[in-house]
C-alpha cells in the first residue's frame, strides 16, 4: 500500500483549516416505520457521485452551477442521516460541518447557530469544545447587526476578539495559534489552485466527483464567499489575543524523561526505524551493521530494493534550502512565532498564484518526507547510549496527484512488507517504530484522483487493493512475535477502527498504538483515537534532528510514537530478557489515566522494572 503522508506540521495549517467538510442536521429521527441501517465502519457509508459538466474549479466560482451542486449535496446528507445509524462521531461531525457551510451560504443563520452548538457538543477534546465554529459564530454575530458593508470587517474583528478573549487561554492557546496561522497563509488563489491541480484533472477524466470532494468544494466556497474577504480582520482579532498572552502551558512531560548513563548496567538494544529514511551520519556511533556492512534496507516508491537509506534530494541545494526555510516558516506561523522565515512565508503565500500551488506544496511535501525519518529517529534514541539503529526506509509519495493504485502494485508492496519484517527479525530488533499509515478511504481517494470510474467502482476496487496490503502487513507482524511494534495512531482526529486505518487499527499482544498529547499532557486536536489507541505521549512541537544535523520542532502522532519506542528500548536495554508483552505491560503500568488519555511516564515504568530486577537478586 502506498503511504501518501502529508506531514502533519504542514497539514494542520493547510489541511484541517482548508478542508473542513461540513454537515447540517436538524432532527435525525427516522419515521417510525423506518429502521435505520447500522454503519459499523467507514466502508458501510453510502457513496455519492455528482456529474461535472464543467471543471470543479469553475463550479467553485460559478454561483448558479454551485447552487445545483449544493442542493444535491444537502439532499444526500440529510437523506443519509435519516436513513443510516451512524455511530461514528467524526463522521457525523463531517456531515454537520458541510451542512453548516451550506447554511452560511444560504444565509440560514438560525440553522448555522444550531449546528455550531451541535458540533461543539460532539467534540470530546476540551479545546475543540470551545473553539469549534468560533470564527463562524463571530461572523454570524456581526451579520446579525446588519452593518453597512464598510463597517462589517471592524465589527467582525470586535466580535471575534470578544469571543476568543473570553476563552481560557491555557486550554485553547494551541488551537487559536493554529487558526491564526491558517488564515495568515490561506487565500482564494491557494484554494482555487488546489482544486485545479488535485480535483479538475480527475473530474475531466471520469466526468464526476465524489461526495467527499463535493464536501471540500462546499467548504472552500464558504471560505471564498464569506470569510476570506475579511481575512485581515480575522487575523487581527486572533493576533490581538495571542500577543497579549505569555502564559504557556505547564510542562508535565519533560520531568518524566529518563536518560540512561553510559556506564549503566544495560545491554545494547536494536531499534528499528521503519520510516522515510535516516541521515545515518548524525547517528553514526549508534548504528546496527549487518554482515554486508549495511545499516538497514530501503525500498523506493514502487517497492523496488534501494541502497540509499535516505531519500536522494538531488544536487539542487538552493531548492532544498528554500523549501526548508518555508517548512520552518509554516512551523513558526502555526506556533505564532515571529521569525524571518514566518514573515517571508506570509509574504510569499499572500502573493501566491493558482499555478504556483503545485510546485510550492510538492516542494514542502518532499522536504517534509525527507526529514521525517531522521526527526523520528532522534526522538526514538534520545537518552539511550545502548540503542543500535537499524534503518528501514520506505518511500512516501509527496505529489498532489498520487499514483493510481493497482492490484499488481499492492501485491508488490505486500511482499516488501514481509521482506522488511524479516530483515528486522534477522537483525535482532526488539522494537520497531512505525510513524506512518494508510486507510481504505485513502486508496479510494487515490483512485478518484486518477479519474477511475464512479463511486461504486472505486469502492469495490479500493477494497480489493486495500485488503491485499492490510492482510500482508498483519501477517508480517504476526510472523515476528519477538518484536514490539509501535505505531502512531494518525493525525485526522478520527476513530482508527471505524476508518480501518492501518497499522494503528491492528490489535496484537506485541503491538502498541500511540496517540499524541502536548507538553501539559492534554490530547491534541489532531490526534486520532479509538479503542485500539493504547497510550499517549508528547507529540506537540517536539525538538529533534533533520538531515544535516539542524534541529526543528515537528508535531504529530509521528512524534508521539517514537517516545514510546524510546521507553521500550530503554526497558529492553535494562532487561534483555523482557518479552514484548512484558515490556508493553511495564509501559502500561506506568501510565497516568485522564479520561481517554493514557499518558506514558518513562520514570515510573523504568522504576517499576528496576524494582522488579532488584527483587530478583
Amino acid at each position: 500500500m502506498k503511504r501518501n503522508r502529508l506531514p502533519l506540521y504542514f497539514a494542520i495549517v493547510l489541511g484541517a483549516l482548508l478542508f473542513t467538510p461540513a454537515p447540517l442536521v436538524f432532527a435525525e429521527v427516522a419515521p417510525p416505520s423506518l429502521v435505520k441501517k447500522a454503519v459499523l465502519t467507514a466502508d458501510d457509508l453510502p457513496r455519492h457521485t455528482y456529474a461535472m459538466a464543467q471543471p470543479p474549479s469553475e463550479v467553485l466560482k460559478d454561483a448558479a452551477a454551485f447552487a445545483l451542486l449544493a442542493a444535491a449535496v444537502q439532499h444526500d446528507i440529510e437523506t443519509d442521516l435519516a436513513t443510516f445509524d451512524i455511530q461514528d462521531r467524526s463522521t457525523r461531525q463531517h456531515y454537520k460541518s458541510t451542512l453548516l457551510s451550506l447554511a452560511l451560504l444560504a444565509r440560514d443563520d438560525a440553522t448555522a447557530r444550531a449546528l455550531i452548538t451541535e458540533l461543539r457538543a460532539l467534540e470530546e477534546k476540551p479545546s475543540l469544545k470551545l473553539t469549534t465554529g468560533l470564527v463562524t459564530e463571530a461572523f454570524l454575530n456581526a451579520r446579525r447587526s446588519h452593518p453597512v458593508p464598510a463597517a462589517f470587517a471592524g465589527l467582525l474583528q470586535t466580535e471575534l476578539a470578544t469571543l476568543a478573549g473570553a476563552l481560557p487561554w491555557t486550554v485553547v492557546q494551541d488551537d487559536l495559534k493554529s487558526a491564526k496561522g491558517g488564515y495568515e497563509i490561506r487565500s482564494e488563489a491557494l484554494l482555487v489552485g488546489l482544486v485545479q491541480e488535485q480535483i479538475d484533472p480527475a473530474a475531466k477524466t471520469s466526468g464526476n466527483i465524489s461526495g467527499d470532494v463535493a464536501g471540500q468544494l462546499v467548504s472552500m466556497r464558504n471560505q471564498i464567499v464569506n470569510l476570506l474577504p475579511y481575512k485581515s480582520a480575522i487575523v487581527a482579532a486572533l493576533d490581538g489575543i495571542v500577543s497579549v498572552h505569555r502564559v504557556q502551558k505547564p510542562d508535565r512531560w519533560t520531568p518524566t524523561l529518563v536518560s540512561l548513563a553510559s556506564d549503566a548496567k544495560a545491554s545494547p538494544v536494536v531499534v528499528g526505524i521503519w520510516d522515510s529514511g535516516v541521515d545515518t551520519e548524525i547517528f553514526k556511533t549508534s548504528l546496527y551493521t549487518d554482515a554486508h556492512g549495511h545499516h538497514g534496507f530501503a525500498f523506493d516508491l514502487h517497492s523496488n530494493p534501494e541502497t540509499r537509506l535516505i531519500f536522494p534530494m538531488g544536487d539542487d541545494h538552493t531548492q532544498i534550502a528554500q523549501d526548508l526555510a518555508r517548512l520552518k516558516g509554516f512551523l513558526d506561523v502555526r506556533a505564532a512565532i515571529d521569525s524571518p522565515e514566518a514573515s517571508a512565508l506570509k509574504r510569499y503565500m499572500s502573493a501566491l498564484k493558482p499555478d504556483q500551488v503545485k510546485s510550492t506544496l510538492e516542494g514542502l511535501g518532499l522536504v517534509g518526507n525527507w526529514s521525517h525519518g531522521t526527526h523520528v529517529t532522534g526522538i526514538a534514541v534520545a537518552g539511550n547510549p545502548f540503542a543500535r539503529i537499524v534503518v528501514g526506509r520506505i518511500t512516501f509519495d509527496h505529489h498532489m496527484l498520487p499514483e493510481k493504485p493497482t492490484v499488481e502494485q499492492a501485491r508488490k508492496d505486500a511482499a516488501a512488507s514481509q521482506v522488511a519484517v524479516d530483515y528486522f527479525k534477522h537483525a535482532g530488533t526488539r522494537v520497531i517504530n512505525m510513524s506512518w499509515g494508510g486507510s481504505l478511504r485513502g486508496v479510494e481517494d487515490a483512485l478518484e484522483a486518477n479519474g477511475v470510474g464512479d463511486a461504486a467502482e472505486r469502492k469495490k476496487s479500493a477494497r480489493e487493493i486495500f485488503d491485499i496490503g492490510r492482510d500482508a502487513l498483519l501477517a508480517a507482524f504476526r510472523s515476528a512475535p519477538e518484536i514490539l511494534f509501535v505505531a502512531s495512531s494518525g493525525n485526522s482526529d478520527n476513530d482508527v477502527k471505524f476508518d480501518e486505518f492501518i497499522p494503528s487499527s491492528f490489535e496484537l499482544p506485541h503491538m502498541i498504538t500511540v496517540g499524541a498529547v502536548d507538553q501539559a499532557g492534554e490530547e491534541t486536536s489532531f490526534s486520532s483515537f479509538g479503542p485500539m489507541v493504547n497510550v499517549h505521549a508528547n507529540g506537540f512541537e517536539v525538538d529533534s534532528y533533520i538531515p544535516g544535523g539542524q534541529r526543528l520542532k515537528f508535531s504529530g502522532t509521528s512524534m508521539a510514537s517514537p517516545q514510546v519506542t524510546n521507553l521500550a528500548a530503554k526497558l529492553f536495554a535494562l532487561d534483555p530478557a523482557l518479552t514484548p508483552e512484558k515490556a508493553k505491560a511495564f509501559i502500561l503500568a506506568g501510565c497516568q489515566k485522564n479520561g481517554r488519555v493514557n499518558l506514558i511516564n518513562e520514570a515510573k515504568s523504568i522504576a517499576l522494572l528496576q524494582e522488579k530486577l532488584g527483587a530478583r537478586k
